[in-house]
């Protein structure tokens, strides 16, 4: 179901943070939402990892949840600054911190795991984004001038009956924003050494197969393991696989750290 923002509940594309409980509530996890989407492909996942004790936070992205007037302001740095700035409130909390990132989000968890890697603990990507192939920033930055914004296809959810909340329009300024931290960040991958599971929709409409193909060749870490999800399209936390993305990334959390 394609969904603009119009009528989305606020809780659903506003950012969401819930304290653990127990042993776990000294593990923080962060998670990413998608360029144009809002936190509310992240939040159930975030709900099931804080059902177990973890301290979560779901961070909006700036630009993102309100209207694409304030994406078409945005600078690609803002991104990994407010994604550092709920890992630094985890770190000054927690013992072990994790990162997961969903699409544009996984680039953005990657620039921020290149400088914390020493203080993160593993990171957790779902369907990431790292290049687009034949998308020059240049040509993009130009056709800015004189086109604002484009319409976007439908959310890529093979599930017929869930609703990814998003903008239902692209501003092409956002989206060249979006290529330079690709850019950006592509070359940090070897200096990135955490362990890394990855979690791969064997059908993704939106990106393809290259961009985990690149993270898991060019990643410094030693520890990578890469799932495909057989029943899921691109928005993999919202899809049939929900389940397996769930419970691998807790098996993948706990064993990192007990």
């Amino acid at each position: 179901m394609e969904m603009s923002l119009e009528g989305a509940p606020q809780e659903a594309i506003t950012a969401w943070t819930a304290q653990g409980n127990g042993e776990n509530s000294k593990i923080g996890i962060v998670l990413v939402h998608g360029f144009t989407s809002t936190p509310s492909v992240m939040r159930p996942w975030a709900e099931f990892l804080n059902s177990h004790g973890f301290t979560v936070r779901v961070p909006l992205l700036p630009g993102h949840g309100t209207s694409i007037a304030d994406l078409d302001n945005v600078s690609w740095q803002q991104w990994p600054a407010e994604i550092e700035r709920h890992v630094n409130h985890l770190l000054s909390k927690c013992e072990k911190v994790f990162l997961c990132g969903f699409s544009m989000g996984a680039a953005v968890s990657l620039h921020v795991a290149s400088r914390y890697q020493s203080q993160l603990t593993g990171l957790i990507l779902v369907n990431p984004m790292i290049h687009r192939k034949n998308i020059w920033p240049t040509a993009v930055k130009i056709a800015s001038r004189m086109v604002k914004s484009f319409g976007t296809v439908g959310s890529d959810i093979k599930a017929g009956d869930v609703i990814q909340w998003k903008y239902d329009r692209t501003p092409l300024r956002a989206a060249h924003q979006m290529l330079r931290l690709l850019e950006e960040t592509r070359p940090l991958l070897s200096t990135i050494k955490l362990p890394l599971l990855l979690f791969r929709s064997a059908s993704d409409h939106t990106l393809p197969a290259s961009n985990s193909e690149i993270i898991v060749s060019e990643i410094g870490s030693s520890e990578k393991r890469q799932v495909i999800l057989y029943n899921s399209y691109h928005v993999a936390p919202l899809d049939h696989d929900q389940e397996v993305i769930f419970t691998e990334s807790l098996r993948f959390i706990w064993r990192l750290s007990t």
